[in-house]
């Protein structure tokens, strides 16, 4: 397993990020995971011997049980807090009242407080925000973020599923001021959806920002379990939630090619996906989450798949974006400028 420096910052992660969105199964949940604690703990004892150190959870999971299981693993398997890295989210629907959602100043000094009172620890290592709120000003959201971490009750902060420009917003304001700003980008990215490589990696280079791949499987449709006759294992979370969006025949190109280059090297399909992502130098630790110890390991191993050259040029091609303006106008002007300096 190895140590990435997270962004900018002088913390350091493991490769691999263990997401615990299974731990719970309250509700709508129930589609991705129930674990309960006996389970939970060992799963996050199998992720931590096999030397990952990083653990995401969200408030809204589960309404609220991910957070409190995890924190009751991390008692009852007496981890030593400063070994370990632990993330959190705050935005969605935590109760009925107008405020108990979004990212207003109201809504993060409340929900912060109430996920330290579930992971039953005094800080957070990284509080996310989780998603888009349209009706705060991303200005009062910098300003309570920049509260926390200045209270003690959050050491970096970061974001999920904003547009890059927002981001950019965000973080010149924050600069402006002297707040905290936004370190890292937990984003949907896979080898069958490479979105985020026209905006959000660009700024991530440009800014420093870590990158945080969430569901790198595309919800289990590259497990290699899936047919592109839409024909799949029966209660897979895939097969009851289709979820997230992807182009259905790149991901199945994707796959197809993916599949001698796993028999070549002796391991699954899955295994292929994320070791495609970790080979991206602007990933910094992918976030996997398991129902079972077995799909722990299998996935823990992709950080052992080493892709030749060929590989990574095969699966790159295959699973290329469609070019869209400005990205093909950028190239043709950059290429004028090149070799002048």
């Amino acid at each position: 397993m190895r140590m990435k420096k997270f962004g900018r910052t002088g913390l350091i992660v493991s490769e691999i990020c263990l997401g615990t969105m299974t731990f719970g199964g309250d509700g709508f949940w129930k589609v991705v995971g129930e674990q309960g604690q006996g389970e939970a703990d060992a799963i996050v004892k199998g992720a931590i011997d096999a030397g990952v150190n990083f653990i995401d959870t969200a408030n809204v999971y589960s309404n609220g049980q991910s957070e409190a299981i995890l924190g009751q693993a991390i008692k009852n398997l007496g981890l030593n807090r400063d070994q370990i890295v632990v993330a959190t989210k705050l935005h969605g629907r935590m109760g009925p009242g107008p405020n108990e959602v979004g990212q207003s100043r109201a809504s993060i000094l409340s929900a912060i407080d109430k996920s330290l009172k579930r992971l039953q620890l005094d800080h957070i290592d990284l509080y996310q925000t989780h998603g888009y709120d349209p009706l705060t000003p991303i200005e009062e959201t910098m300003e309570a973020l920049n509260d926390v971490v200045r209270a003690g009750k959050v050491r970096y902060v970061g974001f999920c599923n904003l547009p890059a420009w927002k981001v950019a917003k965000a973080n010149a304001y924050a600069a402006a001021r002297g707040f905290a700003r936004y370190e890292s980008a937990q984003v949907y990215y896979t080898i069958a959806g490479r979105d985020i490589e026209r905006e959000i990696v660009p700024l991530a280079q440009e800014d420093q920002l870590a990158i945080m791949p969430w569901s790198p499987l595309a919800g289990g449709l590259l497990s290699g379990k899936f047919l592109r006759d839409g024909t799949g294992p029966q209660g897979s979370r895939r097969a009851q939630f289709d979820f997230p969006l992807v182009d259905k025949d790149r991901a199945f190109d994707v796959i197809e090619a993916m599949e001698p280059i796993a028999k070549a090297h002796g391991v699954s399909v899955a295994r292929i996906a994320l070791a495609w992502l970790l080979h991206q130098s602007h990933v910094t630790s992918v976030i996997i989450g398991a129902k079972t110890l077995d799909q722990l390991s299998d996935n823990l191993a992709a950080t052992e798949v080493k892709l030749t050259p060929e590989d990574l040029a095969t699966l790159d091609k295959v699973s290329a974006l469609p070019r869209e303006y400005p990205g093909w106008m950028l190239e043709r002007q950059s290429a004028d400028r090149s070799g002048l300096v």
